[in-house]
């Protein structure tokens, strides 16, 4: 017998607008949050135990939310709106206040990264005010690492990863153009190690596994690329995933790297195993493109949950191949 269709363990209503970013932290306190970023320029912290918003910021003078994190080792949040501005905000004590913030002069879609260096110290890439341009700065201190800028014309820059590797001096970057390509840069060295053209379309988002050395990249059409990185740092394509609709809008692969879930424009969520991209589950639930997806941070394997939030102002959470499944 075929398994029944997942349905969501509950789902969240209230953002007031459609659903763009999603965040979890819940390894840290007793309480397992959710932040979530709107299109109306409000950030909802949802507390996962009483499933309701305990707080709801607004920032980015109404200007759609693109992106939210939370820095490790402090209670900051961090959120970047079409504003051109990245906020930190301080959330100790209870307090919900913006204290600083870092001004882009982007106006894409494309989202932050962010890579923690030390305790108390990361690194922020974020689009420039050029088009093709990545600034990549430390926090706290806001002072500028280095500014990323391809020698020849690749269109806008869409989407950023930052890692530190295992081997090697520094962190690397990877990058996804508009014209398809994906770029890996030495941050340090300020230099491309290696390029690749991944899509026909622009790359409309990626993510990379450290661990593996591989990541996946998916566009407006109906594939989703995957590459590795060779001990050379060369990029190389590897097999492409065939989708049933075209568009994505995310990518997010489980902290233990054995799910990939994708943001469908279709409405839907899917789930594939990471290790060979299996299609292992469809999850029906939105009435509107999914815009994006995370998965849980909690400790114990058997409470991480996915979190997939639409254009339909809805959030939905699920509890999928957490005992040990065969995720192929």
């Amino acid at each position: 017998m075929s398994r029944p269709a997942p349905t969501p363990v509950y789902t969240l209503r209230g953002a007031g607008g459609p659903l763009n970013t999603l965040h979890f932290s819940c390894n840290g306190g007793d309480t397992p949050l959710l932040y979530s970023g709107s299109g109306k320029g409000s950030i909802h912290i949802w507390n996962l135990n009483t499933r309701r918003a305990e707080r709801i910021v607004e920032g980015h003078s109404g200007n759609s939310i693109i992106w939210v994190s939370t820095l490790q080792t402090t209670d900051t949040l961090i959120s970047q709106g079409r504003d051109m501005q990245v906020c930190l905000w301080d959330l100790s004590e209870g307090r919900s206040e913006v204290a600083d913030s870092v001004w882009t002069g982007s106006v894409g879609f494309c989202q932050c990264s962010v890579l923690e260096t030390s305790p108390g110290n990361h690194l922020l890439a974020f689009p420039g005010q050029q088009t093709e341009e990545i600034k990549i700065i430390e926090l706290p201190s806001k002072t500028l690492v280095c500014t990323l800028v391809p020698d020849t014309k690749m269109g806008m820059v869409m989407c950023v990863k930052l890692w530190q590797p295992d081997s090697g001096p520094g962190p690397l970057l990877v990058a996804g153009y508009e014209d398809g390509s994906l770029l890996l840069w030495d941050v340090t060295q300020r230099s491309i190690l290696s390029q690749t053209k991944a899509h026909p379309e622009p790359v409309m988002c990626l993510t990379f596994d450290p661990e593996r050395l591989r990541g996946i990249s998916g566009s407006s059409e109906k594939n989703l690329a995957s590459w590795t990185l060779d001990r050379q740092n060369n990029l190389q394509l590897q097999d492409n995933v065939t989708l049933v609709n075209p568009g994505v809008s995310q990518l997010c692969i489980r902290g233990d790297g054995k799910l990939l879930a994708s943001a469908g424009w279709d409405h839907r969520v899917r789930v594939f195993g990471w290790k060979r991209l299996k299609p292992l589950a469809v999850l029906q639930y939105h009435t509107d493109m999914v815009q994006s997806v995370a998965f849980s941070d909690h400790q114990d394997p058997r409470e991480r949950l996915l979190a997939a939030g639409s254009k339909d102002q809805r959030i939905s959470l699920w509890s999928i191949y957490n005992e040990g499944a065969d995720t192929g």
